[in-house]
């Protein structure tokens, strides 16, 4: 490895522990539940099994997308008050829209590297069955609309599915490839959960059960598996009709889920990790943040990629984990033929298409999946990158211990 690859001051940033929830289908198991009451229940899993003392956590920075009603007033905060966590401990949210946990997993990371802290807490919600997404720029709202106008002199304005497609017919991506990458998602994230391979990751959640109209019941039950899992074929999704265009290749069945999740990853300095008792997993190894095209948009995986690997001197046959978000099969399909990874090391245990994709969750999601598939399988490298709304671009490149 270059001796470039550490941009962290000299202090080696070790990931400790790495928890999830189940990811909840739309109006599934979660609907019922508090946003901030469903990220209170991760981040106090994270600090009990850790073994660390909450008091030694010293910022906690979370990500959720849809900032309004239930998810406003820094929901990472309310959520750690909310579990009875110590209220000394700092808590900041922030909004990279679909990175936005990866981002707070960087931007946790970077506070340790300047030595701001020696402990941080790095974790990510969203309820989109209660905050649909983009509610909070609706123009229902009466807040007007988050476009000036004189971004439409420099720029054009499209949407997330017409970026995908666009990004499709210029690494001709056809309908066939975003079916059979669609098909292969779900086959993977089944296989994963008949192998137990999620194993260690996650925690049962208790959400309260709502009746028909939608309203509590005053039972609760256990979420225990990733609901978003479907059993389909390519003729079955062959036969959906497009989103975006008439003639698009994107379809509710090669694109990301609406879902509900949250999900926490712990980090400190190695020197801490040892002073606590706490045994390291990984350390990172380096972060980006990247801006690309916000036309096309979502081609930021690209450019991070390159990035992370141009920075630590590693080839992209040197990476055994590669966890790409799965907002549409394309984003996917063009990055890999853009930087040339072995898409059989990509998202090995399913993405977001079968998974899902609980926005503000999601990136912090993925850094957990690359952990424990690391270990599972003796990989040493993990690269972790998402495209975001307005052309962004988050990469994470991790080294198992």
């Amino acid at each position: 490895m270059s001796s470039n690859t550490a941009p962290n001051n000299g202090r080696e940033i070790v990931i400790v522990d790495a928890v999830r929830s189940p990811i909840g289908r739309r109006n599934g198991g979660f609907a019922g539940m508090h946003p901030a009451s469903l990220l209170g229940k991760i981040q106090s899993s994270l600090v009990e099994r850790s073994g660390i003392d909450p008091t030694a956590i010293e910022q906690v920075v979370g990500g959720c997308v849809s900032q309004v009603g239930e998810q406003s007033f820094n929901v990472t905060r309310t959520a750690w008050l909310g579990a009875g966590l110590p209220i000394e401990t700092a808590a900041t949210t922030v909004d990279t829209q679909c990175g936005s946990s990866q981002q707070a997993t960087n931007l946790a990371a970077s506070l340790i590297a300047s030595g701001t802290v020696d402990v941080a807490m790095a974790c990510g919600v969203e309820v989109m069955s209660r905050i649909p997404i983009g509610i909070n720029s609706s123009k229902k709202l009466g807040l007007g609309v988050p476009i000036p106008k004189e971004y439409f002199a420099r720029l054009e304005m499209t949407s997330q599915f017409e970026g995908a497609e666009r990004i499709a017919d210029k690494w001709d991506i056809s309908r066939e490839d975003t079916d059979a990458f669609g098909f292969e998602s779900q086959n993977r994230a089944a296989q994963a959960w008949n192998e137990d391979r999620f194993a260690g990751q996650w925690i049962s959640v208790d959400a309260p059960v709502l009746d028909e109209e939608g309203n509590p019941t005053g039972e609760m039950a256990a979420i225990s598996r990733d609901e978003g899992i479907r059993e389909t074929s390519l003729e079955k999704l062959g036969q959906l009709k497009p989103v975006a265009r008439e003639d698009g290749v994107h379809t509710a069945g090669n694109s990301s889920q609406i879902s509900d999740g949250a999900s926490a990853v712990l980090m400190m300095t190695a020197e801490r990790a040892e002073a606590l008792g706490l045994t390291p997993r990984a350390r990172v190894v380096d972060t980006c943040l990247v801006g690309v095209d916000p036309v096309l948009m979502l081609t930021g995986p690209m450019d991070a990629t390159r990035r992370l690997l141009d920075r630590s001197g590693l080839s992209i046959d040197d990476i055994d984990n590669f966890e790409i978000n799965e907002a549409f099969a394309s984003v996917v399909l063009a990055w890999a033929k853009e930087v040339g990874a072995d898409l059989a090391k990509t998202n090995p245990n399913g993405g977001a298409i079968a998974l899902g994709h609980p926005l503000g969750a999601t990136g912090s999601f993925l850094m957990t999946k690359s952990l424990y598939e690391l270990e599972r399988t003796s990989g040493r490298y993990g690269l972790i990158s998402m495209c975001c709304g307005g052309g962004l671009g988050t990469g994470t490149l991790i080294e198992r211990i």
